[in-house]
């Protein structure tokens, strides 16, 4: 953590790290609620999906952006490399879903009903899902960084 916050190109690069984060909760957030509230699909697995179409979007972004001086690494390379971060991160992600939403969703039904915006279990899925990227975002950083870009200097 040291390097980030001495390092004005490390620090750069978070922030852009961030920001293609965010980016790509967009994404995950949208896809999510577009399968579960439309398609009806199960929440567990408009998860799953939304979070292979953030990563897409996400190592797009980043070897654009983020690490455009990480050209050195094929890019089947990198993103194999990215996969498997992220799949790891998938693997830290699901459980966080299917365990912690069924609480924040009840948690969710006690707040009164007139400052809901969202339905209740709207509510509780969305704020899983949040504290599922904020975890998985740190595992995410560090390990790219280090692996995935370890060709930048």
């Amino acid at each position: 953590m040291t390097v980030i916050v001495n390092d004005h190109k490390e620090r750069t690069r978070f922030l852009r790290f961030l920001l293609v984060g965010l980016m790509g909760a967009a994404v995950d957030f949208g896809v999510a609620n577009m399968l579960v509230r439309i398609f009806r699909a199960p929440y567990v697995l408009s998860g799953i999906i939304s979070f292979i179409c953030a990563i897409l979007s996400n190592f797009y972004w980043n070897r654009k952006w983020t690490y455009p001086d990480s050209r050195s690494k094929a890019i089947i390379g990198q993103l194999v490399q990215f996969s498997i971060v992220s799949v790891i991160g998938l693997g830290i992600r699901v459980p966080i879903l299917h365990y912690l939403e069924p609480e924040m969703t009840r948690l969710s039904y006690t707040l009164p009903n007139r400052y809901l915006i969202l339905p209740a279990d709207a509510i509780g899925q969305n704020v899983t899902l949040a504290i599922a990227v904020l975890i998985v975002l740190f595992w995410n950083f560090f390990i790219n960084r280090y692996w995935t870009y370890s060709d930048v200097k």
